[in-house]
C-alpha cells in the first residue's frame, strides 16, 4: 500500500476555446503523503485552480495519471468521479457554499444524503458540529451565524464522511484576521487529531506558513516543492 494519498504524474489539461488551445497543465507531477498539510500556491493563470479541480475529482486531466487514495481516477466517468468525490474529498470554500434556508445540522447532513447514509445521520452531523465548536448552534441558519461560524459549519460538512483529503480553497479569504487565524488553527488541530490530509489552495503567505510544505505552480508545472 502506497503512503501517498495523492499521486499525480505528467498531468496535462488542454482547454479548447474555438480554434485556440489553452494549455493549463503541462506535464505536472506532484505527490502528497497521507496526513500531510500542504499549500498549493501560484499566480493567476498558473494552473493552480485546474490542479485543484483535478485533485478534487471535479474534472479529469487531458492526459497523465492521477491516483487518489490508491484508486486510479484519471479515466473515470462523470458518475464514477462524483461517487469518489463524495467518499474521498471534503471541500471547504472561500464563500462557504452553505444552503441559506437550511440549519447548520441540515447543511452538514448533505454529504451523507448524497452517499446514501440512512441511520445515524443526524447523530454524525451533530458530532461533526461539536468537533468544530458549534454544538450550541446546530439549529441556526447561515444568516444567524458569523462568517467564522459559517466556515466552521463548512468544515464540519467536509469532515462528516471521513474523507481521505480535505481540499480548502482560500478558506480564510472572506474572514477577518482573527477569524481566519481561528479557522487555520481549527483545520490544523483536526489534521493532528484525525490524520486527515489537508490541502490548502491559497494566495496568502500568512496561510501557507502554517503548512508543512508549499507546492508552487507556474505555467502549468510545479516550480518548487514537488
Amino acid at each position: 500500500m502506497s503512503d501517498w494519498v495523492i499521486e499525480a504524474e505528467n498531468l496535462t489539461k488542454v482547454y479548447k476555446m474555438g480554434d485556440i488551445e489553452v494549455h493549463a497543465l503541462c506535464g505536472l507531477s506532484v505527490q502528497i503523503a497521507q496526513g500531510e498539510v500542504v499549500s498549493i500556491m501560484g499566480p493567476s493563470g498558473s494552473g493552480k485552480s485546474t490542479l485543484m479541480n483535478i485533485i478534487g475529482c471535479l474534472d479529469r486531466p487531458t492526459s497523465g495519471e492521477y491516483i487518489l487514495d490508491s484508486e486510479r481516477v484519471s479515466d473515470l466517468s462523470d458518475d464514477q468521479l462524483a461517487s469518489i468525490r463524495n467518499r474521498k474529498v471534503g471541500f471547504v470554500f472561500q464563500s462557504f457554499n452553505l444552503l441559506p434556508r437550511a440549519t447548520a445540522l441540515a447543511n452538514v447532513e448533505l454529504p451523507m444524503r448524497y452517499a446514501g447514509v440512512g441511520r445515524g445521520r443526524k447523530e454524525r452531523a451533530r458530532a461533526a458540529l461539536e468537533s468544530v465548536g458549534l454544538g450550541d448552534r446546530i439549529h441556526h441558519r447561515p444568516n444567524e451565524l458569523s462568517g467564522g461560524q459559517q466556515q466552521r459549519v463548512a468544515i464540519a460538512r467536509a469532515l462528516v464522511n471521513e474523507p481521505a483529503i480535505i481540499l480548502a480553497d482560500e478558506p480564510t479569504g472572506n474572514l477577518d484576521t482573527r477569524s481566519g487565524e481561528e479557522i487555520m488553527q481549527l483545520l490544523l488541530s483536526l489534521n493532528r487529531q484525525r490524520g486527515t490530509t489537508l490541502i490548502i489552495v491559497t494566495h496568502d503567505p500568512d496561510v501557507a506558513v502554517h503548512t508543512q510544505r508549499s507546492v508552487r505552480i507556474r505555467d502549468g508545472v510545479v516550480e518548487d516543492g514537488s
